[in-house]
């Protein structure tokens, strides 16, 4: 066979093997998430373990003990223990309800993780709750971690954190009591944190700066986080007080601003009681003066 020829026909089985390959390419891209309860319909959830499987006929459970795993498709349940609970259908069988995970929680798809102590999967609700002193997801570059628990509800693609709540995006962190993160796919179909609303003891460190707000919003790819309710900056001893804060995490710019909420509406620009409110609310400034050295230190 000449070489043009055995080109040619590499050229027919790689135009062949597209369609497939396209395919499998986008097959990959689908399932990256958590999806345990949101999949296919005709795909089982496959359960194993060291120790052995114990079925409990009357009371409907599965009992895995020996790091016991739950997999279904790309995404995956692993404990100590799993707890598998079945409840009669319309069709006379039976479905697979919840997930009860003790010990050594790992919940796994190729683009996210969740880990903690214990966890309750509620397949009918697709509603994941992780509890444990140190509970963590990681979602790309993203961790977000608490100290009670996190919540993950797959069909809105969104997370809670409760407790001691911290979300770290590249070396970026935010903390407040309560934190929710909402995913979205990127080009590749990967999930990512593309929003993050924190509630409650807010804070914001950067190198140079340390922020606190009663809560605010971090739009992840703009690096922008926006902070309400008596907002105060810290900077070298210096602070800033205000009820609006603008802060742009890639740039290392803070804006403090007033309460654009409290802005006189059009034709009452005489209100008396909207200007005292106004002013009550004017951003303030604490500067503390470099001292000068004294003459005894010299």
């Amino acid at each position: 066979m000449t070489s043009n020829a055995s080109a040619i026909k590499n050229i027919v089985t790689v135009i062949w093997l597209l369609p497939m390959l396209i395919l499998f390419a986008s097959s990959m891209g689908i399932a990256q998430n958590l999806d345990l309860a949101t999949g296919k319909d005709d795909q089982p959830i496959e359960i194993t373990a060291d120790n052995g499987i114990e079925w409990q006929r009357d009371n409907q459970v599965m009992i895995a003990t020996g790091n016991a795993k739950a997999t279904r498709g790309t995404s995956n349940v692993e404990a100590d223990t799993l707890r598998a609970y079945y409840q009669n259908n319309a069709n006379g069988g039976s479905d697979l309800s919840r997930l009860d995970a003790i010990g050594h929680v790992k919940i796994s798809s190729p683009t996210q993780t969740v880990t903690g102590q214990s966890g309750v999967y509620d397949l009918l609700q697709a509603i994941l709750v992780v509890t444990g002193k140190k509970v963590t997801l990681v979602s790309g570059k993203d961790r977000i971690t608490a100290t009670q628990q996190m919540e993950y509800y797959e069909k809105k693609q969104m997370a809670i954190a409760r407790q001691n709540a911290t979300a770290n995006h590249d070396g970026k962190v935010l903390r407040a009591d309560t934190l929710v993160a909402l995913f979205s796919k990127d080009k590749f179909g990967k999930s990512r944190v593309s929003r993050v609303q924190a509630f409650e003891n807010v804070r914001v460190v950067t190198p140079t700066e340390s922020i606190w707000a009663r809560k605010g919003i971090y739009d992840v790819s703009s690096g922008i986080v926006t902070l309400n309710g008596d907002v105060r900056i810290t900077r070298d001893g210096n602070q800033l007080n205000g009820d609006y804060a603008v802060i742009n995490l890639n740039t290392g710019i803070s804006k403090l601003l007033t309460d654009p909420g409290l802005q006189s509406p059009k034709g009452k620009k005489n209100d008396l009681n909207l200007r005292q409110k106004r002013k009550k609310k004017r951003v303030r400034g604490y500067l503390v003066p470099k001292r000068k050295p004294s003459r005894e230190s010299k």
